[in-house]
């Protein structure tokens, strides 16, 4: 079968995007995608997407880890998706409505082709020792730091990642700084499922921003540094436990597309 994709990147996390609306890529197995997303044996990416057709939506988004299985919401690759999606329907709308493993989202493309991504509220962030645990669609292990260029977040992250209270479920572990401007942060990212450091993780950055909120209450705006770009995180925080209006903001690129054999 030929395997028609294009490839995305979203501050260096990048991913492979099928339209699957018509479900000839339904019977993908986890060992072809893993193997499509292998780095020297196949096409090579952080995920693989299939765009698919969603009853009230513009479409939904089904995800998939760069091991093969089934992912949770993956904040880069949705922006990814929106972008490749607006090409694809012919429909340049300023809102993008549609459905993903953790609910509905809304996403805008402005006319600089920044794509912004409405993430799902947070209601809750545990503290654990002197670190921090929240989900923004998928679960993150939050560790603030000093001299990040200089952590070994391959081991750091792995080690906490497999630890006896998250080997079963995983988490994704980020380490985080604090620069010298109190409006932005450095994040660094161990992600389960792709079991490495990625450039960056849209969750993640979002996670982070929020751990690292500057107004007691109200809008924040925090810009967000990764080893693949820029991103921005704009959020209204409510109180300790709940952040609503979550917003992740930056570029999602066209790589380039292809076909293979599979």
């Amino acid at each position: 079968m030929q395997f028609h994709f294009e490839k995305y990147q979203g501050t260096g996390n990048d991913f492979i995007i099928a339209d699957n609306r018509d479900g000839r890529y339904s019977a993908l197995t986890t060992e072809k995608i893993a193997l499509l997303c292998h780095r020297r044996f196949g096409i090579g990416a952080d995920g693989l997407m299939l765009l698919q057709n969603k009853a009230g939506m513009d479409f939904e988004m089904l995800y998939f880890n760069a091991d093969g299985k089934p992912g949770s919401m993956c904040g880069n690759g949705g922006r990814c998706l929106v972008k490749y999606a607006s090409g694809l329907l012919g429909v340049h709308n300023e809102n993008y409505h549609f459905e993903a493993s953790d609910g509905p989202h809304e996403a805008e493309i402005d006319l600089d082709g920044i794509v912004s991504l409405k993430m799902k509220d947070v209601t809750e962030i545990k503290r654990h020792h002197s670190d921090y645990i929240l989900d923004t669609g998928s679960p993150h292990y939050i560790k603030l730091v000093t001299g990040i260029m200089h952590q070994d977040v391959y081991e750091k992250g792995k080690e906490i990642r497999y630890s006896k209270e998250f080997a079963e479920e995983g988490i994704n572990v980020d380490f985080v700084e604090q620069t010298e401007d109190p409006l932005s942060i450095i994040v660094r990212t161990y992600e389960r499922g792709v079991e490495d450091e990625t450039l960056s993780c849209g969750t993640g950055v979002t996670a982070s921003a929020l751990v690292c909120y500057h107004n007691e209450n109200g809008f924040n705006e925090v810009k967000v540094k990764t080893l693949g770009g820029d991103l921005t995180v704009e959020f209204d925080r409510v109180d300790d436990d709940h952040y609503q209006n979550v917003w992740l903001c930056g570029p999602a690129e066209k790589v380039y597309e292809g076909s293979i054999e599979i």
